[in-house]
């Protein structure tokens, strides 16, 4: 394991492991409860720069592992699965010494976040989920919407477009995201879901509290009752809904986020 400092906004550094699977970029701030943070798909850590400084200020640790194929972090390896995905953030949590944590898992990081909660339950205090889809499929003229999102073949103006469709509340600006995309690595975590046959990992809340944070107006992952949460995820799923925001919701409403971690954390760790 190598570090290498770095200051940011929120005084973090990061740390290079060499995990046999290949080198994983690992960013750290913070002291107290840990926190650790998922992106979605095609999408670096950065998108959880928002919601950190509060985190930090409300006393959590943050520990922001890099999506392979992103920053330093090498690609997923063929054949990869969400299970592999799972265990490099158990694998960087190892390095660290967090003990039990709460995961949270933005999109598509949901499901990593849920598979890491069953393959390791010891280091999961609990789960939130982020503008989630509960199960493994999308619709498939959202799911264009959204490979064309990241598509830089094609003309930004046609790119925003399907940003707006898919990922942002009416009357929001999604030239936010026009950056930040990793296309390889969207796919290769696409074809790591399609290759997790298996669905134990999929009723989270059984096990775990879970905390589903829902955006009002996602497109993607319309929000569903508390009733439907529990009967799919497990009775320990519990909801929250932040108004005007679609399912990127992290650069919508950064506050509103923050401020629901923030109280389920504080519940976690009563």
């Amino acid at each position: 394991m190598t570090d290498v400092p770095q200051a940011d906004a929120v005084s973090a550094d990061t740390r290079l492991l060499e995990l046999p699977a290949g080198r994983l970029e690992l960013t750290l701030a913070g002291a107290g409860r840990v926190v650790v943070l998922l992106p979605s798909l095609g999408r670096g850590q950065e998108d959880f720069d928002g919601i950190a400084p509060a985190l930090l200020a409300g006393g959590l640790r943050l520990v922001r592992p890099e999506p392979r194929g992103v920053g330093r972090s090498a690609p997923l390896s063929p054949g990869a699965t969400l299970h592999d995905m799972a265990a490099d953030v158990a694998a960087a949590m190892d390095a660290v010494g967090t003990g039990p944590a709460l995961v949270v898992g933005h999109a598509a990081g949901n499901w990593v976040a849920r598979v890491l909660g069953h393959d390791r339950p010891d280091l999961v205090r609990g789960i939130a989920l982020l503008a989630a889809v509960t199960g493994t499929s999308v619709d498939p003229e959202i799911s264009r919407a959204i490979t064309a999102s990241f598509d830089h073949a094609l003309p930004a103006e046609e790119r925003l477009r399907h940003l707006q469709r898919a990922y942002f509340a009416p009357g929001h600006d999604a030239r936010v995201w026009l950056a930040g995309w990793h296309p390889e690595v969207a796919r290769a975590q696409r074809r790591a879901r399609e290759a997790t046959t298996d669905r134990a990992w999929l009723r989270a809340a059984a096990a775990k509290p879970l905390l589903y944070v829902a955006a009002a107006e996602d497109a993607i992952a319309p929000p569903p009752s508390e009733a439907e949460l529990q009967a799919t995820l497990g009775p320990q799923a519990r909801r929250v809904i932040i108004d005007r925001a679609g399912h990127a919701l992290l650069p919508e409403q950064p506050a509103a986020v923050a401020a629901a971690l923030l109280a389920f954390a504080r519940d976690l760790w009563r």
